[in-house]
């Protein structure tokens, strides 16, 4: 797909077909995250893969934003494997999980497969229930499925703040 097109048609989907993806698709996603730019490429990214009944159902627990989604990855970030400003001590590895989420993001576009990004979850929920270690934080969370006949995008989604708003030039 040509990427302004790709760009252009992507929504945040909130109605799913039930059907979990196949494990080819889930493969193509997962390498569009792991393509992704990292701090000094240490790659400090962790992806959960949810697509079973039973792992989307303990998903449910951790929040109320799954859109009944059949399959979800939750994106983490380790942060013993983190670049390090040495400025300020300022983690890369927070930004590159989510410059990962967003190659995925649009990875799953590409292969026909809708996506949500999700960050009203419980973080200490999610940790407890799939037996995240400490030092791996979740970041975002992905809900995605093939969108339902009747998926269309929120009103919201055409509206944006004029570019002059949000893009200076030289400084502020």
């Amino acid at each position: 797909m040509d990427f302004e097109k790709l760009i252009d048609e992507r929504y945040s989907v909130r109605n799913f077909k039930s059907e979990h993806l196949e494990q080819t698709v889930i493969d193509k996603i997962l390498e569009a995250g792991h393509k992704a730019p990292t701090g000094c490429n240490y790659q400090p990214q962790r992806v959960l893969v949810l697509n079973t009944d039973e792992s989307i159902e303990k998903l449910k627990e951790c929040t109320k934003c799954h859109f009944n989604a059949p399959t979800a990855m939750l994106v983490c970030h380790n942060r013993d494997e983190s670049w390090k400003r040495v400025y300020d001590g300022a983690l890369s590895s927070p930004v590159d999980a989510v410059i990962v989420t967003t190659y995925m993001m649009l990875a799953a576009q590409n292969e026909g497969v809708g996506t949500c990004w999700v960050m009203h979850f419980d973080p200490e929920k999610m940790r407890e229930t799939f037996s995240i270690p400490e030092n791996v934080e979740p970041v975002a969370l992905l809900v995605m499925g093939y969108p339902s006949d009747d998926a269309k995008p929120l009103d919201l989604h055409f509206k944006s703040r004029p570019i002059d708003e949000t893009v200076i030039y030289d400084s502020f």
